[in-house]
């Protein structure tokens, strides 16, 4: 099972809106001493090692408070350099680099106890006219409605971490592969499709819906290469981390609706992996696309092995839900 804290183990689990109005609230930075610095609140979660998401869209939320509003974020590019503490707030820098006709420029740092453990840079523009076209996406596969909700999934498993998966999280996710997280997927294959959008209503404020989606988009990229090699969240001994990470907003969305997050991956070598993915709309509209390279380890030596067989007998995805779904989890798409 995967490390974790005893953060968020005690007590009753929040409701969905209770979930969403504290994440909403993880993007209400205090302006601290000094020009362009931000303190940006702990969002509680199971695992003692900051997610990369959070600390991705807050850092990204905090070059947002820099820049005039009529100025979108379109791009960020983003180095994880040290894993951040779950229980402590960020501390998030921004320089500004350049304030142009029609695009500005931004450096965001993020800090915990004077180290940092993130490096940005982000681009914001005016909206203008130019040509336009888009990939297409991918058809026939089946609706979230159609998908087991993780909590059907998770919900047996009496781990804070498994927990969180399944219930805890902002977001709702729904596989449209087999999930992962207490087994591998039958079929081996480089690619992994998912739904997704918050569990509530988030507020109107466009620039937390593109942080959400920056946030979310941090989930799921290690899917495809843990497909393809035959691994699986909950595997012992497994270790994986982010290394970098780069969105592109395309066009403007709503993350409290559902998206399409499609991901593919051309290569794993080295112990790193690179993943690739896009964003769409219910209607087919591309919103954003995602970068991600990641360390990935599979685990070495006997005790891993012993450890996997006895977690087997009690935390694997159930019957019932392989009997429900299993139609719908042999979807295909991107060519696969």
């Amino acid at each position: 099972m995967p490390e974790s804290s005893d953060q968020g183990t005690s007590g009753a689990r929040p409701t969905a809106e209770e979930t969403v109005r504290q994440f909403a609230a993880m993007f209400e930075l205090e302006e601290m001493e000094g020009e362009d610095q931000f303190l940006a609140p702990v969002y509680e979660q199971a695992f003692w090692r900051i997610f990369g998401g959070q600390v991705l869209a807050q850092s990204a939320a905090a070059a947002m408070h820099t820049v005039d509003p009529a100025r979108a974020i379109h791009s960020v590019h983003g180095y994880f350099l040290r894993p951040g503490d779950s229980k402590k707030p960020i501390e998030v820098r921004v320089e500004r680099l350049r304030d142009g006709g029609s695009f500005s420029a931004r450096r965001a740092q993020a800090y915990q106890d004077g180290q940092p453990i993130l490096s940005m840079i982000t681009s914001f523009q005016v909206g203008s006219h130019g040509p336009a076209h888009q990939m297409q996406m991918p058809q026939g596969l089946p609706s979230p409605d159609e998908l087991a909700d993780p909590a059907e999934l998770l919900g047996h498993v009496k781990h804070p971490v498994v927990q969180e998966w399944g219930v805890g999280r902002p977001f709702d996710i729904r596989h449209i592969d087999r999930p992962v997280y207490l087994e591998a997927d039958r079929e081996r294959r480089p690619t992994s499709a998912v739904w997704l959008r918050t569990k509530a209503a988030l507020p109107e404020d466009p620039n937390i819906h593109r942080a959400a989606m920056l946030y979310a988009s941090d989930y799921l990229p290690f899917e495809p290469m843990m497909r393809q090699h035959g691994l699986y969240w909950a595997k012992p001994g497994l270790k994986m981390a982010s290394l970098d990470h780069a969105m592109w907003w395309h066009r403007a969305a709503r993350a409290d609706e559902w998206l399409l997050f499609v991901m593919d991956s051309p290569s794993t070598q080295s112990a790193r992996g690179l993943a690739a993915g896009w964003i769409f709309t219910r209607d087919g509209d591309l919103v954003a696309s995602v970068a991600q390279e990641g360390m990935i380890r599979p685990p070495q030596g006997l005790k891993p092995r012993i450890q996997e067989t006895v977690q087997r007998t009690s935390a694997r995805t159930p019957r019932q839900a392989h009997e429900k779904y299993g139609q719908a989890w042999r979807s295909r798409y991107l060519g696969r």
